[in-house]
């Protein structure tokens, strides 16, 4: 477990070395945005190192990691003296914020060690898509330049998304620790933080909303934070308390007949469209499921971020002055170059890098509470409004512009293969009953907070009338707490993300039978999210109210919710077996299953070799094969690139099927041509280094002609009928 320290220490020192800035963006937070503070460092010193390295200054090692990152925390540094020297925003240590952080990073760590233990239980790199999560990371560790080679497409970078995977890596280097650990390192992290920043983020709304409330509603905050980090990190939805839970109790008790449908806790997350199949199969995953079943993906490790961009909105929000109409016009210095918008352009920015769909999506909600300040700065003037919106929303969007560059100048838009508009109407919608399960509880929540919201909007209108009689201009946020417009929001982002997959998807390579998974996954997931928090506080807010009927909903509402959380206890026992056994404890290697797994045993030593002996990225060829199959199990573990990986997933990263069906064929042409001419002209063409032939290239190719190949050049490694051929140089 000393990876996981090692990475604890490392949160640490970026939280203490950013803290300046932080506290400067979080100044109205109870802990000045101490926990934030780590995912900052983390996020501006890791795209620093990017930016250099993609610009060929530096290479990509763990020196030049190292003096990047202490070259910002230098700079923070700096920034900390001249806070000091402005004794109005001064960053001061009193015991209240000490002992706030220090709970917060005790939280922190428990539940990082928790994580990391469960993950223990199940560690390999194996499975889904995790070949793709894994490879990735190995190629870039072994890549000094950026964007590392394309291990699944040789001679050609990385076309997906793979800022996630390069975070993990940076941290890796940095640490100088092991990438075979550090795999399920960072997905603990992620879970960690999953759970301590929505609670951070709800414990500062409650703070706010009720500053004129009794004592014990202010101490209630510590209980709606922690439903907050629940319900963002750990909680199923619906389905499975129905499905999984309700229905075979109906059963055993023979209220409902038996029936031979069994529950699976991967089940939650594919109903729609699954049972009954519908031609149309839809994927509405949520951060619970990923944290179980350990896939690395984009929209996993982007979790941190688009916590810590709705953290900030909030935080700017706080310092907005409410409804000053004084003001004849905008102060366009101020707004332009206000730390806000230039730390919201900066995530907006590595969004298009990380995970495109949070972009997209984070753009939106920018937006919305853009439109908000404007409302609070300007009152009713639209021509205000208007202009301070499009300003700002420019700027960001020229922000963001620039920090993709270095990813967009070099990535090419995968596009649906059958041409057309990018954008499709949806034809067949979610069946209503089935798509209540999984949104009727956040949806009925959602609607009441609206109404609640908009019923005190007519009220305070009525007590104006009364006082001072006739029709007036009434600003609709004027008596609206800063909180529960914010939340309020989240609330309607959060349900246009649900709604839009009924409406439209955007169209890509599993149009034919899951034409609205990708859209549903990716716009859902981040809605799960904004629910979990705004419902919780939704919720506690209803608790505390004076009106009975809002309390019963309240306290409805929260037992649904904690039903909801023993999807985790579901899911674990699942997915990693008894953990309460610590001798099934098997470390946190996520390649050690290749000893383990009969389908890997007898090329695991030869892949073991090239892991210990190889520098750099040399072609290796390996047997092509389909997604989510066995092939491509040495380029995924090694990182070395091969000619063609993964089919499917070259497909959508490509969008060209013509190019990569030649190398599939060109792949089958060397391992069992005859031809020497043929064999030497396509190892040349794709500079093929090594050869390897283990299982999958004889069960591939039964015709193999294994005498060409060792012709090629020497055989460098040979055990158990799997050889590596070091060729010559032609």
């Amino acid at each position: 477990m000393s990876t996981f320290l090692i990475w604890w220490l490392l949160t640490l020192v970026l939280g203490i070395g950013f803290m300046p800035l932080t506290s400067m963006l979080f100044s109205k937070y109870k802990d000045r945005g101490w926990m934030f503070s780590k995912i900052l460092g983390l996020a501006i010193s890791g795209f620093v190192t990017w930016v250099i390295v993609c610009r060929g200054i530096l290479p990509f090692t763990e020196v030049a990691c190292m003096l990047v990152s202490f070259g910002c925390i230098a700079l923070n540094l700096v920034l900390f003296y001249y806070q000091n020297k402005n004794k109005g925003n001064s960053l001061t240590f009193d015991r209240e914020f000490l002992i706030t952080i220090l709970t917060e990073e005790i939280l922190f760590f428990v539940l990082f060690l928790v994580w990391t233990y469960i993950a223990g239980f199940r560690p390999a790199a194996y499975g889904t898509e995790k070949f793709m999560d894994f490879g990735f990371m190995a190629a870039m560790m072994r890549s000094v330049t950026l964007p590392a080679e394309d291990l699944w497409y040789s001679g050609e970078v990385i076309n997906y998304y793979y800022g996630g995977q390069y975070y993990a890596v940076f941290m890796t280097k940095l640490t100088q620790t092991r990438v075979a650990e550090t795999y399920n390192v960072m997905r603990t992290m992620i879970a960690a933080y999953a759970f301590v920043l929505p609670f951070v983020i709800v414990r500062q709304l409650w703070s706010d909303v009720t500053t004129k409330a009794t004592k014990l509603v202010r101490k209630l905050g510590v209980v709606a934070a922690v439903l907050a980090g629940m319900a963002v990190s750990l909680a199923g939805n619906m389905h499975y308390v129905i499905i999984g839970v309700v229905w075979p109790f109906l059963q055993r008790v023979g209220l409902m007949a038996v029936s031979e449908i069994s529950y699976w806790f991967p089940n939650s997350t594919r109903y729609l469209g699954h049972y009954p199949a519908a031609g149309d199969e839809t994927i509405h995953e949520f951060p619970s499921y990923s944290f179980v079943l350990g896939d690395l993906h984009a929209h996993v490790i982007n979790i941190i971020y688009v916590l810590t961009v709705i953290a900030i909105l909030y935080s700017w929000i706080q310092l907005t002055r409410q409804n000053d109409e004084s003001e004849a016009k905008i102060n366009q210095k101020s707004e332009i170059f206000s730390p806000y918008i230039l730390i919201l352009g900066f995530f907006i920015g590595i969004f298009q890098w990380t995970n495109y769909w949070d972009f997209l999506i984070y753009f939106v909600v920018t937006g919305a509470v853009i439109v908000y300040r404007m409302i609070l700065l300007y009152g009713l003037n639209t021509k205000l409004i208007c202009k301070g919106t499009a300003l700002q929303a420019i700027t960001i969007s020229l922000i963001g512009f620039l920090v993709a560059l270095p990813f967009t100048l070099l990535f090419k838009t995968m596009k649906p293969t059958s041409g057309g508009s990018l954008i499709g109407l949806v034809e067949n919608r979610s069946i209503y009953w089935q798509w209540l399960i999984i949104w009727g509880l956040p949806l009925a929540v959602s609607l009441l907070f609206l109404t609640f919201v908009v019923k005190g909007y007519q009220k305070g209108r009525q007590k104006r009338i009364e006082k001072f009689g006739g029709e007036i201009k009434y600003n609709i946020f004027e008596h609206v707490n800063k909180a529960d417009a914010f939340v309020a929001i989240l609330t309607m982002c959060a349900l246009g993300l649900i709604f839009i997959p009924e409406i439209v998807y955007v169209r890509d390579i599993y149009e034919a039978t899951a034409a609205r998974a990708n859209t549903m996954f990716k716009l859902t997931y981040q809605a799960f999210i904004m629910f979990g928090m705004c419902m919780v506080y939704t919720l506690m807010r209803f608790i505390v109210s004076k009106r009975r009927i809002l309390k019963v909903f309240g306290i409805s509402g929260i037992i649904c919710l904690l039903t909801t959380f023993t999807y985790i206890g579901s899911a674990v026992f699942g997915w990693f077996g008894d953990v309460s056994d610590i001798s099934r404890f098997q470390g946190l290697d996520a390649t050690q299953f290749l000893e383990k797994e009969e389908t890997f045993l007898r090329d695991a030593p030869a892949i073991r070799w090239l892991q210990a002996n190889i520098k750099g990225s040399p072609v290796v060829l390996e047997a092509d094969g389909d997604s989510y199959s066995d092939y491509c199990r040495v380029s995924a573990m090694t990182g070395l690139p091969t000619i063609a990986g993964w089919y499917v997933h070259e497909w959508l990263w490509r969008s060209d099927t013509n190019l990569l069906n030649g190398r599939v064929a060109d792949i089958a042409s060397i391992y069992t041509t005859e031809n020497w001419d043929v064999l030497e002209g396509l190892v040349k063409e794709y500079n093929v280094s090594y050869i390897f032939v283990g299982k999958r290239e004889r069960e591939k190719f039964e015709d193999l002609n294994h005498a060409m190949l060792r012709a090629l050049g020497e055989v460098v490694f040979e055990e158990n009928d799997t050889y590596i051929v070091k060729l010559n140089e032609f």
